[in-house]
């Protein structure tokens, strides 16, 4: 696997030249799971900055996943049997996880995002294991995914999940604990050691103590309790009085703000455009040279300061830039487990049911990526660590798998896949390397790197009416009895191909 230097040098003026089918491709899987065939044709010859505010606006619009019948159960609502509440708490665990998958099939940006920020304020659903407080806690993803950042870090830090995760919910006044504290200005707000020291951390702690009625029976929501709230003066920022919860976050925004928005919008860059924001090039003057990644991050921070910290702006201006489309962004990024299987459903429209997504789950677990519960605080690092000896291989067989699976259960849908691409000439052509080359253009981001690559790949979509003369004859088309062998043949051989890893 070749890894990618970012020798973007483009600005964040708009991009206004049309979009043809790599950029549209490109867009889509950028800011969600891919697309289909029909959808990128659709954005062929768009005006960027249209399409952008239309999948922006759809994603603001969109609605959090509908609350779930189970979300106010505490333990008193399951059986007395162990088994049998532990089998029906995992049953709505597994539901809530498909619906999930669903949605980041079916919800473009609004999903990408919330699924960024379920790798950003980390929770691990076994700490905690209570179904009711994963949906709480997926609920406030997806309800700020696009919306303001400080109302969003306010929000997430009392959800149960997150009281629990990280220790607020034994948070007290007469003995603090700084976990929450630490992680929020670590890993949530201003990145490691920057702008905060270990009395920031101390004096904070104190701060956000209070929360930590548990009640008696286990799954019970967290409550306040004042009692047990630490009513010291506290010094958070240079900034000294009785501050609670709220204090504390109005402090971080007020005083810490800059370094805020350039902390998060460097995390959106990476995630979005470059896995490699840090080059380190400078014009003579120690400013950041044109199109530098970090003159770009310190844009868009502009973009959220000037905009109260609203996240919606922010990604208008990256998604419509020549910076996020110019050619060296493209198929830079390595396709997370859940990248590689999702794209690979909306890409050949194949029919899928709660079984697949089961299925994707646990080939993601084993991939290192489990849904609601990344590795540790700091989440997955993401590009690079998806890709060791193990995880190659296990890449290529569970994709091989998946597209068995699909294989056996409709054969048919690979014909309409293969038709779907090629366009209009998709049920007529008798060139099989027009069909294998779009099926080839559709599964990765520019094409196979070499022309003996194509070749190999070709080869193998006309092994299977190879000998039957069709080819010198042009009978051949995609309506014949064995069309639909071919093309599962190539995307078998696909998914083992370096350029099929990446987005």
């Amino acid at each position: 696997m070749e890894y990618f230097v970012n020798c973007n040098v483009a600005t964040l003026v708009p991009y206004t030249t049309p979009l043809d089918t790599t950029k549209a491709a490109h867009l889509y899987r950028r800011l969600g799971f891919s697309a289909s065939a029909q959808t990128i044709s659709n954005a062929v010859n768009s005006n960027a900055g249209a399409l952008v505010d239309n999948l922006v606006d759809q994603a603001v619009a969109a609605p959090p996943m509908a609350a779930p019948p189970w979300a106010a159960w505490t333990n008193a609502n399951y059986p007395e049997d162990d088994d049998q509440a532990r089998a029906i708490r995992r049953g709505q665990v597994n539901d809530w996880r498909n619906g999930y998958i669903n949605a980041l099939l079916d919800n473009g940006l609004k999903d990408r995002m919330s699924f960024f920020w379920l790798n950003h304020f980390v929770t691990e659903y076994r700490v905690y294991e209570c179904a009711g407080f994963l949906a709480e806690y997926t609920d406030c993803l997806q309800r700020n995914a696009l919306g303001n950042f400080r109302t969003f870090v306010s929000e997430i830090g009392l959800t149960n999940a997150m009281l629990y995760y990280l220790d607020g919910a034994f948070n007290n006044g007469n003995r603090p604990n700084e976990n929450y504290a630490r992680e929020l200005y670590e890993l949530f707000t201003l990145g490691e050691g920057n702008q905060y020291d270990q009395s920031d951390i101390e004096e904070t702690a104190k701060a956000l103590t209070g929360y930590v009625e548990r009640g008696e029976v286990g799954c019970t929501p967290v409550a306040f309790n004042p009692e047990r709230f630490n009513t010291d003066t506290k010094t958070i920022f240079g900034q000294s009085g009785n501050w609670e919860y709220d204090d504390v976050i109005n402090i971080l925004f007020e005083q810490r703000g800059d370094s805020i928005a350039r902390f998060i919008c460097n995390k959106l860059y990476e995630f979005f455009v470059h896995p490699d924001s840090k080059r380190e090039e400078y014009n003579p003057g120690g400013t950041y040279a044109v199109g530098h990644p970090q003159g770009i991050v310190e844009e868009l921070a502009n973009t959220m300061l000037a905009n109260n910290f609203e996240i919606a702006p922010v990604l208008r201006q990256l998604f419509k830039s020549q910076h996020f489309f110019d050619d060296t962004t493209v198929g830079v990024i390595i396709k997370s487990p859940y990248d590689l299987y999702l794209n690979l459903l909306t890409e050949t429209g194949f029919a899928y049911n709660d079984d697949t997504l089961g299925t994707i789950y646990d080939h993601c677990e084993l991939l290192g990526q489990e849904l609601f519960s990344p590795v540790d605080v700091a989440g997955w690092q993401r590009d690079r660590t998806w890709i060791n000896t193990n995880f190659i291989i296990g890449r290529w067989i569970t994709c091989e798998m998946l597209i068995e699976t699909f294989w056996n259960e409709n054969q048919e849908q690979f014909r309409a896949f293969g038709i779907a691409v090629t366009g209009p000439n998709g049920a007529t052509t008798n060139d099989p390397d027009e069909v294998a080359r779009a099926i080839i253009d559709k599964l990765t981001p520019k094409g196979l790197l070499t022309a003996v690559d194509y070749s190999a790949a070709i080869d193998t979509f006309r092994a299977e009416y190879e000998p039957d003369m069709v080819y010198q004859n042009n009978s051949w088309n995609m309506t014949l009895p064995r069309a639909p062998i071919q093309v599962r043949d190539l995307l078998i051989h696909m998914v083992s191909e370096p350029e099929f890893q990446l987005k």
